[in-house]
This record gives structure tokens, C-alpha cells and sequence, in this order.
């Protein structure tokens, strides 16, 4: 309809025209206005329509996904959409113009439309900081934050981070590439708001015994604006040793802007049992994610124990133990009995790389050994007939003690249950001799089970001690 409004307007202009001008210019004029009336109406009513659904240009942002609003064709009043070609592509991730073209139709009878669809960059950067307000201690500089600015298209524009520190606050402005601005600001207060902060020296849990002296290792503060407030702390100790009961001990400390920090230490009084110490003791590690966590339980419960090590595992773990107060005793380099057990000679070659290793790391000498499978073991007879009884002599002469076990706890075997491990440790404790206790901190269930057998120690009265070079040696009949 409105085409042929159109049409009518130009019929209309061509008649006005028509009468003021002469005969020649009138016939000339006339071939030159049929000609395009011709051409009107070839377009308006002999061509197929194209009709785009959606704006004709398209403003994308860089990496969005193109998507298709549609169109419509018909010729005279027949529907032909499926008849359209649609040519060219959009490519998000490069900027530019593209065009889209669809065109319907054959030869003289064809009709094509364009949309342009623009890929720019319409992203401001990513400026990554904690936008809350910032407070400074009295007397106190403004520093501005290290932050990382990125770009959707540039990537890392850190550099292009422009900062601008004012008495009472701090902008953070970047521009990418495009054009792109953020920009964000944040007030400043001079004010101490944070608490102190107070650390316990050593466990946060210890146990002793009726009628000792508790050993209380303390707490240290220190706070943001003040500094050390150590000497500040003030103790609240309620622990009676000369009941057996649970108590805490607890520090506060308050810093110059009256913030107020607490902190609490448990502590477990059992009545002590002279007879029945326990050695809880641990092979073939160290292993990361069950040695460091048998180490926070340790830490945890304020407890020593030993730690026969291998060549494998990590070196801080080993550190670990011996910087917390641990025994870390030798095992065996390889724990490849076909090496080990091949001759006297292997067996100390065996020995002294695990040594090495763990006095490089500790700067100390060990000289307590556990052998793999123990002194008793028989598999050592497929190697080397009589190894066993050669080298328990060897290593006394050579000044190592050797300690084998009286308590298993099942892990090396069948037992995969902290339950089970649990019940074969503490069923096995007896009061009338040493218990040394044979676990392997490379299994998780073990690690599931030790704060169980801990507390259980700890609840009845046996003392739990590290080996060290005084510990009397505990040994299993020699069988080769």
C-alpha cells in the first residue's frame, strides 16, 4: 500500500512539471520519468519482498553469539521464506562489519537485502579488588591495593591501571583498547577497626596428668595498628590438676581502639598410670594427605610419635615432623624386599640413602630403624639365608637400635575400617608392659582412626611417649 502511495505522489510531481515547461524539454522529460515510473513498478510489482525481522544493523558485542532474528519473503501474496538463500557469516570473536545477505528469486524476477551486523568491543575492563571501604590506622599512609585488571579483549591491561590516592579515598580507573572506562572509588577512614590477633603456642588441646604441674606454653597477639600485645594478654585459668575433670584456659587481649580478641585452650587431667606407656608408631611414609593430617591430629591432641620414613613422600612432610617435635626414625629407601634382604651389603646400601635423606632435610642423624616386615620376618629366607640374624648384630654393633612392635594395627593387612584399626589397637593395650603400636600413616583409614585411639589413650591413663635412643629396645623372636 504505501509503495503505491509512492507511486502516485511521483505522478502527481511529473504532471505539476509537465505543464511549465516547453514541448522538446516536455517529450524528453516524459521518456526519463516513464522510464523510472517503468522501473517502479517492475520493483514494487514484479519483484519478490524481503522483510527483515529485527533491526537491519546489528551492534554486537565481542564474543556474544550471533543470533538470527529471521525475515520474511512473498511474491504477490504467496509466502517463498523457505525459498530464501542467506549468505555470509558473523564471526564474534574478531572485530568488525560483516553482511549478511538474503536474496530470493532467479535473474531479472530476484530480490536481496542486507543486514549489517558490527562486532565491537562494548565490555568495560575487570578491575579485581574488594570494593569494600578502607580503613588505615591512625597516623597511618594510604597505600593503594596490588590488583589485576583484565580485559575481555585485551587480556591483562594491569599496566594501564591508573590509581589516584586522595586524603579520603582511592580511584581506580581503567581504560582498555575500545575506549572502555571503569573506574572504582573507595573511601578511607582512619580508623582501627580489626581485632587482635592471638595465636596459641603449641596444641590447642593438653592433656595431663593428676597431681603434675601444668606446663602451660601460652599465647602470643600481636594487632594491625599496635603491634606486639603479648604482654597485654590477660589469663583466665581455671584448671584444678589435682582433680581429674576438663578445663580451659583463656587469653584475651584488647588492643588501643578497645577491640577485644578471646581465645581458648582445652585441657584434659587423667590420673596417670605408670605402667602401660604406648608408642605410637608409623611406617612407609611420609604421604601427603594422610601424613599432614595425622600431624594436625598429633598437634591437635599434643602428642609425640615416630615416624620410620622411605625415600618416598614429600621432604616437607619430614620436616614437618621433626620441626613439631616427632622422632623420625629409618625404614627403608626402597621397601623392594628382592633389594633389601639381596645381601648384608644391600641392606646397608638401603639403609644409609633413607639416612641421607633424613639427615639433609633435618640436619640431623637418626640411628633408630625398623626393618620392613620386621626382624621376624621369613620373607628375607628367598634372598638370603640367615640375613636377619647378621644384621640385628650389625646395626647394635654399629651403634642403631631396632624396634619391632607388640601392637598391630591391622592397616598393612586386610583392615580397611577406622573402627577395625581403632579395635585392634585399643583391645590390644595392656598396662603391664610397653605398647608399641604398628600403624602406616600412607593409609587414610588409619588417618581416620588416630584421634579415636588418642583420646582413648588419653581417657584411660596411658601415657604416650616417642621413641629416642633411651626407649629400651621392644623386638620380635629373629626367625632367619
Amino acid at each position: 500500500m504505501e509503495s503505491r502511495i509512492k507511486l502516485k505522489r511521483k505522478l502527481k510531481r511529473y504532471v505539476k512539471m509537465h505543464s511549465q515547461i516547453g514541448t522538446k524539454t516536455k517529450i524528453v522529460l516524459g521518456v526519463f520519468v516513464f522510464a523510472f515510473l517503468l522501473f517502479d513498478i517492475y520493483e514494487l510489482f514484479l519483484l519478490p519482498k524481503i522483510d527483515l525481522k529485527g533491526k537491519d544493523k546489528v551492534v554486537l558485542n565481542y564474543k556474544s553469539k550471533y543470533v538470527e532474528k529471521g525475515y520474511k519473503a512473498t511474491y504477490f501474496s504467496d509466502d517463498i521464506t523457505d525459498e530464501v538463500k542467506v549468505l555470509g557469516k558473523v564471526n564474534p570473536k574478531k572485530l568488525g562489519t560483516y553482511e549478511i545477505t538474503y536474496k530470493v528469486g532467479k535473474g531479472l524476477f530476484s530480490k536481496k537485502v542486507i543486514r549489517t551486523v558490527i562486532v565491537e568491543d562494548l565490555e568495560k575492563p575487570d578491575i579485581d579488588i574488594n570494593k569494600e571501604d578502607v580503613y588505615v590506622c591512625p597516623g597511618d599512609k594510604v597505600k593503594a591495593e596490588k590488583v589485576k585488571v583484565t580485559d575481555n579483549y585485551d587480556g591483562d591491561i594491569t599496566k594501564e591501571l591508573i590509581v589516584k590516592i586522595d586524603d579520603d579515598k582511592i580511584v581506580y580507573k581503567a581504560t582498555d583498547s575500545s575506549g572502555n572506562t571503569r573506574e572504582i572509588t573507595k573511601n578511607v577512614y582512619f580508623k582501627d577497626i580489626e581485632k587482635p590477633k592471638l595465636t596459641l603456642n603449641g596444641s590447642d588441646y593438653i592433656y595431663t596428668f593428676v597431681g603434675e604441674k601444668l606446663d602451660d606454653p601460652g599465647t602470643t597477639a600481636t594487632d594491625n595498628c599496635d603491634g606486639d600485645l603479648t604482654s597485654k594478654i590477660v589469663v583466665s585459668n581455671g584448671v584444678d590438676t589435682s582433680k581429674v575433670g576438663d578445663y580451659a584456659i583463656t587469653y584475651k587481649v584488647k588492643d588501643e581502639a578497645g577491640n577485644e580478641e578471646s581465645i581458648t585452650r582445652k585441657v584434659k587431667v587423667s590420673e596417670k598410670n605408670c605402667n602401660g606407656i604406648v608408642y605410637l608408631t608409623f611406617d612407609d611414609g611420609p604421604n601427603s594427605g594422610t601424613t599432614n593430617v595425622i600431624l594436625d591430629i598429633l598437634k591437635e591432641k599434643g602428642v609425640k610419635a615416630t615416624f620410620f620414613v622411605t625415600n618416598k613422600g614429600p621432604d616437607d612432610l619430614i620436616k614437618r615432623e621433626f620441626d613439631e617435635g616427632h622422632t623420625v626414625a629409618l625404614h627403608t629407601a626402597s621397601h623392594d624386599y628382592s633389594i633389601v634382604y639381596a645381601s648384608d651389603e644391600s641392606y646397608f646400601n638401603d639403609l644409609n640413602s633413607v639416612s641421607a635423606r633424613v639427615k639433609r632435610i633435618t640436619g640431623q642423624e637418626s640411628k633408630i630403624v625398623r626393618f620392613p616386615g620386621g626382624s621376624s620376618n621369613t620373607v628375607s629366607r628367598r634372598y638370603s639365608n640367615g640375613i636377619m640374624s647378621r644384621l640385628t648384630e650389625k646395626l647394635v654393633n654399629q651403634g642403631y637400635k631396632y624396634y619391632d612392635w607388640n601392637i598391630s594395627s591391622g592397616d598393612a593387612g586386610s583392615t580397611t575400617d577406622p573402627n577395625q584399626v581403632y579395635l585392634n589397637v585399643v583391645n590390644n593395650l595392656r598396662r603391664d608392659r610397653t605398647n608399641v603400636v604398628l600403624m602406616h600413616d600412607i593409609k587414610p583409614y588409619t588417618r581416620d582412626a588416630i584421634a579415636r585411639i588418642i583420646d582413648y589413650c588419653k581417657n584411660n591413663g596411658y601415657p604416650m611417649e616417642k621413641i629416642t635412643m633411651s626407649t629400651p629396645m621392644v623386638t620380635q623372636r629373629v626367625n632367619n
